[in-house]
């Protein structure tokens, strides 16, 4: 085993990626001077990491340029080609800025604990090596290995700073994410060692292959990321895990884990097996539509308000998949600008959550009432978020769920009855959304007035501009 240096530039990504996880292993060297050290370190780890990140993006990274950017490669093993190729591209560099900004917030939200706080902050800092690692690789081997690795720091955080049920939840999420790793290695392996006697991982030679057993490799793939993303069936991790990690465990979940599932989507499936996606996408469309619908339904039913944002993520996971499977550039433009939005206002929303239990130790709904009064800043800001979150003209989540419509309405590859059923559910799901969010609203304030005044104004004013465009531009 050994290196190889092939770049003619300096390695950015590598230091990028390399960085946290080198200097969070210092943690265990430092001098024991209470928690404070640590918070401070991590955090200033954190901030370092995302100005190193942005200066690298704002000056070496062309925007005008389709190609892969930054290449590095580093080669491992020669007897089985494994590389430690990176680069990045328009597809890379929204995942990873959303990565630093979610990631320093939550080092800032993890402020209250105490507990074996250098082994907490230490995987916080692993996971943040390893979702850089893993949207930046240009190596299917590589990708495999950031995308499991992954999996350790976040069971342990779970199991080890969780609530009463955090042992069941943190199995319950390494066996559905290891059983779905399972088939993403089987895939790698397939079309690493298909075609050649020398195998490759290099994700611009597999683009360039055709697999004859493409649809079968491509379902192996597909199942792997439905996990991660999720995709019902395969969601029912999410909400026990949300619902018993620590709230800024609960930020990196919501805002940067899901949206590795829909990274992987668009990254493999998309760009290594365009005809099986092609086939596959009228699913992609049926299964989008059941999702936001079961979803924001059973939401509403969530007394836990963990979970209840939890499966509202899932819901919103739903417009993401409907672009993905539109086929278009529009849905595919609506449906990444869906991954930065949903990573922001998720992220947003489980912190609120959590500075409100620190307050007032309070996680079921039916026991907040009133909560509006001594915490008015909390209250004001959770309920913006809400409304960003449910698609309030203006904000980012009316803008990216409008371009999926527009992305289904535009699609030549289905017929107008199958888009119009489509948007019919899709925007049933979306009058569902402000039900189970302004029930916070209701239970803060213990008025019904605020709700229904919130309802009506979101109703006028958002529905009737979003169907009135939509169906003017099918007729």
């Amino acid at each position: 085993m050994y290196l190889v240096f092939t770049t003619n530039h300096f390695p950015w990504l590598t230091i990028i990626v390399v960085l946290p996880i080198f200097l969070g292993s210092l943690i265990f060297f430092l001098p024991h001077r209470g928690n404070r050290v640590i918070r401070w370190y991590t955090i200033s780890i954190s901030i370092l990491e995302l100005l190193l990140t942005a200066y690298a993006f704002c000056y070496h990274f062309q925007p005008d340029d389709p190609l892969i950017q930054l290449v590095e490669d580093y080669k491992w093993i020669n007897s089985f080609d494994f590389h430690w190729r990176l680069g990045i591209d328009g597809l890379s560099i929204g995942p990873i800025l959303l990565t630093g900004f979610i990631t320093t917030l939550a080092t800032l939200a993890a402020w209250p604990v105490t507990r074996d706080s250098r082994l907490f902050h230490f995987l916080m800092l692993a996971m943040y090596s390893r979702q850089i690692g893993l949207f930046s690789s240009r190596d299917l081997l590589l990708f495999f290995l950031m995308w499991e690795l992954e999996l350790i720091p976040v069971y342990l955080l779970v199991s080890m700073w969780g609530g009463k049920k955090r042992l069941y939840s943190a199995t319950k999420f390494i066996l559905y994410t290891a059983g779905g790793s399972i088939f993403l290695l089987m895939g790698a392996l397939g079309i690493g060692l298909y075609g050649s006697t020398e195998p490759t991982f290099n994700l611009e030679i597999l683009a360039n292959r055709a697999y004859p057993v493409v649809l079968e490799i491509y379902i192996g793939f597909f199942i792997s990321f439905a996990v991660k993303l999720p995709i019902i069936p395969l969601h029912t991790w999410l909400p026990d895990t949300h619902g018993e990690a620590h709230y800024s465990t609960c930020m990196l979940l919501a805002g940067i884990l899901l949206k590795m599932g829909a990274y992987g989507l668009v990254r493999i499936n998309m760009e290594l097996f365009s005809h099986a996606h092609s086939i596959f996408s009228p699913w992609f469309m049926i299964v989008g539509a059941i999702q936001i619908i079961y979803a924001a339904s059973t939401s509403i039913g969530q007394r836990n308000k963990k979970k209840r944002i939890a499966y509202s993520s899932i819901s919103h996971m739903g417009f993401l998949i409907i672009g993905i499977g539109s086929i278009t550039d529009m849905g595919l433009n609506g449906a990444l600008l869906q991954i930065i939005s949903h990573g922001f206002i998720g992220a947003a929303l489980f912190f609120l959550t959590g500075t409100t239990y620190d307050r007032i130790r309070f996680v079921y709904l039916d026991e907040m009432g009133g909560i509006a009064i001594p915490m008015p800043k909390i209250f004001m800001m959770f309920n913006s978020f809400s409304m960003a979150s449910l698609a309030l003209p203006g904000m980012s989540g009316f803008v990216a769920e409008l371009i999926v419509f527009f992305g289904l309405i535009t699609s030549p590859k289905y017929l107008l009855m199958t888009k119009l059923l489509i948007t019919f559910v899709m925007a049933i799901g979306i009058l569902l959304t402000p039900i189970y969010y302004l029930c916070y609203a209701r239970c803060s304030m213990d008025t019904r007035y605020l709700m229904f005044q919130t309802l009506i104004f979101w109703i006028l004013d958002h529905e009737s501009y979003s169907f009135q465009s939509l169906f003017f531009y099918l007729y």
